[in-house]
């Protein structure tokens, strides 16, 4: 063992110029290559799915329980429902759920001088949590105050219509909503925040404002309510949940509880489709890899045929030879793999720092790749590509029982 490994690290280190030292440094480089691309393609996978999942969740809930209405588009108004504090208490019990909170929409105008814009306001009310959209806020804006008295002539609009609109933090906009008997109610609002998302549908459709508003304009009592949005701990136990509320001994039969991904389907759709072609990209590197693997010792086993003869005719079984060019392969995949993980990461960590890969925000839903490294996935990525190496390896060290020490010893 000790003798193997020993030939192995005097092959290895070998300064002496020669082809074999060309193909094993071909061979790192290519180790290097499909160690990177393959960490570097999964973290920033895991970015979009992450950052783009967490905007729509953010900004629509895990869960939705509404009205039955089959066929509801998610930027239709709600039948509404009568809040039911005995149910909303018995789902905050759930292991997974983080939150729930009421909400309503409306289809309103808001209008300028010169410009005019369609937009569904988003009603809630003091019990939302505003640290869940956040991220959204633009600098200096705020989200709305509520007053106890009557509902907030406040709003918050996104960047684009602000910017179709030709409207600033502060400005007053006239609203127009349609009410239940189809007359126009005109309402001023002040702007007192501005939001972006990056996702083209939520930030050209939606404002937000009081939920007592909406319930004035459509002439509900102060109890009704559009529906509740549950916000989980962990957004996998979407459907697990969604079925939980569903069958729960509060809920009505004329309700339903949608998923998120039931509500914006195109959105996971996608993510999905680029979880594929990360898988495919990894499928194909792998692939390379291992031919890699082959090539390179099929041409260091015949560089080094005189070697094995030698060997052999001192006793070395075939065996012990094996040994010496799979801790030659080794040595090679180990430091391919520590070069190439470094590479990745260091990568990784420039854009995350910098954000130089840039990307079409209206395509991708954000104006720079996002990353998200998981480091149980780098281990996989290195264990595997050395396990992947060591049984490959394996099939052309088989060339050396083939070599007979006198043949051997005669081969130029």
């Amino acid at each position: 063992m000790n003798v193997s490994s020993f030939i192995a690290r005097r092959i290895a280190f070998n300064q002496q110029k020669s082809f074999s030292r060309f193909i094993i440094r071909l061979s790192i480089t290519a180790t290097v290559i499909s160690v990177a691309v393959m960490i570097v393609t999964l973290s920033f996978v895991n970015g979009f799915e992450e950052t783009v999942s967490g905007k729509v969740f953010s900004f629509m809930g895990h869960v939705r329980i509404q009205y039955r209405q089959p066929q509801k588009s998610s930027l239709a108004e709600e039948v509404p429902i009568e809040e039911d504090t005995a149910m909303v208490a018995a789902i905050k019990k759930m292991n997974n759920v983080r939150t729930v909170h009421p909400f309503a929409t409306k289809n309103a105008i808001l209008k300028t001088t010169d410009e005019i814009e369609g937009v569904l306001l988003k009603g809630l009310d003091t019990t939302y949590d505003f640290k869940i959209l956040s991220s959204f806020l633009q600098p200096g804006g705020r989200w709305i105050n509520y007053n106890d008295s009557t509902y907030s002539r406040e709003i918050v609009i996104s960047v684009y219509t602000a910017k179709q609109l030709q409207l600033k933090l502060n400005d007053r906009v006239l609203i127009y909503f349609i009410r239940p008997d189809g007359s126009l109610r005109p309402d001023k609002l002040t702007i007192v925040g501005l939001y972006k998302t990056g996702i083209e549908e939520y930030d050209k459709n939606f404002a937000i404002g009081d939920i007592k508003l909406i319930r004035k304009l459509n002439d509900w009592q102060p109890h009704e309510i559009g529906g509740y949005e549950v916000f989980l701990k962990d957004f996998k136990g979407m459907d697990a949940v969604s079925s939980a509320i569903y069958n729960s001994d509060h809920f009505s039969e004329q309700w339903e509880t949608k998923t998120v991904k039931e509500l914006a389907p195109n959105i996971f759709d996608w993510l999905y489709i680029i979880g594929n072609n990360g898988n495919v990209l990894i499928v194909i590197m792998v692939v390379i890899a291992a031919i890699n693997f082959i090539t390179c010792l099929i041409i260091l086993v015949l560089e080094r045929v005189r070697m094995i003869g030698l060997l052999k005719a001192v006793g070395a079984s075939d065996w012990t030879v094996q040994r010496i060019f799979l801790y030659h392969s080794a040595l090679i995949t180990f430091s391919g793999i520590l070069i190439g993980t470094a590479a990745a990461l260091g990568l990784l960590w420039l854009q995350q720092k910098t954000g130089f890969i840039h990307l079409d925000e209206e395509a991708y839903y954000m104006s720079s790749a996002a990353v998200a490294i998981n480091w149980w996935q780098v281990a996989a990525v290195g264990a595997g590509t050395l396990l992947l190496a060591l049984l490959v390896l394996l099939i052309p060290s088989f060339l050396v029982k083939k070599i007979q020490p006198i043949k051997a010893i005669r081969f130029n």
